[in-house]
């Protein structure tokens, strides 16, 4: 047998990269899957597995739901309308597949509106450290909405995570999908067509963390730009920031403050036009005295700040760290832990979107940062000029 091609892959490559979709999206997109689902429970069919892993894309962005292999497909004379057997992945399972260890069609509309509550968000709504901790959120419906979640979509996603399977929007004790299909968040969506229609650009939300802030969007059809008309090319080895040996003599190593510009206790950047033996100097200086030294492999830091690290609607502070090599390496300021790096390549790009907020595209993610000093400029300058030490020079040799 043969399977439909889906160009554009998985659903939840496009959360990781944009975080959190705009109203637009988030609604076309839930409500080709509620037409995918009616078709499927009209078959008889339940999934049982449903997440965004699971719901492909096509080559005009059309949503496939995929991976069947746990499904259950009720017998037309079957009176039983539940499936008995445990399936699923931890953040989608319903309560009653972990107290009745038996699923249904509703328990794919409970999967549904975990769904929903990702793509606005940025990830699902029962989160912990192991999927024991997860059940036991799950059992006791213990989830948050982050502040500036779409009113209608959470009045959505509230009346499909429900624990009585029988009590969510959609399921046949409820009406059917008629009454989900009327629901206000879906109130432009026009349902006989929708398979023909064109799919909105996908399009990032960030809103206001604070009255001070300001709306941010992101369009994602343009996003490499920026930079578009630079040619450069370069391997992915680390690179040296001195200067060369052909440049202008430095100053003495031991004037190596003029090089660093402090900003306040945990914020500096480094110029970069310092000798090799100016480099050896400052790397002694860091080694010696630097609390952050310790979590950049021995690279010289180019510049450090704290900064909100955004996913979706949810955000954390991070101690951030520009190093030579080069690295962006982001770090948990009160438990003292490196959360990870920013992957560096040519495809990598600054881009300011205001005072406090700017992006980091990678190639298959874009980061969200927002520098709490208003800053957010200074932070892709430098970026850039690391960038173009990087690829820039090299593409000139």
């Amino acid at each position: 047998f043969g399977l439909s091609y889906a160009k554009n892959g998985e659903l939840l490559k496009y959360i990781r990269k944009i975080g959190s979709f705009d109203e637009t999206c988030t609604r076309f997109y839930t409500a080709e899957i509620v037409s995918a689902l009616e078709y499927l429970h009209g078959k008889g069919i339940i999934h049982r597995d449903l997440k965004p892993e699971n719901i492909l894309l096509n080559e005009d962005m059309h949503i496939q739901i995929t991976d069947f292999g746990t499904a259950k497909v009720l017998s037309a004379d079957s009176r039983q309308a539940r499936a008995n057997s445990f399936v699923g992945t931890a953040q989608y399972v319903s309560p009653e597949l972990l107290t009745e260890k038996s699923a249904c069609k509703s328990s794919d509309l409970w999967a549904l509106g975990c769904i929903i509550y990702q793509l606005v968000a940025g990830l699902p709504p029962f989160r912990a450290g192991n999927e024991y901790l997860i059940f036991q959120k799950i059992i006791k419906l213990e989830y948050d909405f982050p502040e500036k979640f779409f009113p209608k979509a959470k009045d959505l996603v509230e009346k499909l995570l429900v624990l009585d399977a029988t009590n969510r929007l959609g399921c046949e004790e409820m009406g059917g999908y008629g009454p989900l299909k009327a629901h206000p968040f879906f109130e432009s969506i026009v349902w006989e067509n929708l398979h023909l229609q064109t799919p909105p650009k996908l399009t990032a939300y960030l809103p206001a963390m604070s009255e001070d802030d300001e709306d941010c969007y992101g369009n994602y059809d343009n996003l490499l730009s920026q930079f578009g008309c630079m040619q450069v090319s370069g391997s992915a080895s680390s690179h040296s920031l001195s200067a060369p040996e052909t440049s202008t003599p430095q100053t003495s190593g031991g004037n190596i403050e003029q090089y660093i510009h402090d900003l306040d206790n945990n914020s500096f950047e480094l110029d970069l036009q310092f000798s090799e033996d100016e480099k050896r100097l400052l790397l002694a200086k860091q080694a010696g005295g630097n609390p952050w030294h310790q979590f950049v492999e021995n690279n010289l830091i180019l510049k450090m700040g704290p900064v909100d690290k955004r996913k979706g609607l949810f955000a954390r502070r991070r101690q951030l760290l520009l190093t030579e090599g080069p690295h962006l390496y982001y770090v948990d300021p009160v438990n003292k832990v490196l959360k990870g790096e920013i992957p560096w390549s040519l495809e990598l790009r600054p881009e300011a979107k205001n005072f406090k907020t700017f992006f980091v595209h990678t190639p298959n993610r874009t980061y969200y940062l927002m520098d709490p000093s208003g800053n957010a400029h200074k932070w892709c300058k430098k970026i850039h000029e690391v960038w173009r030490h990087r690829y820039h020079q090299n593409a000139a040799k």
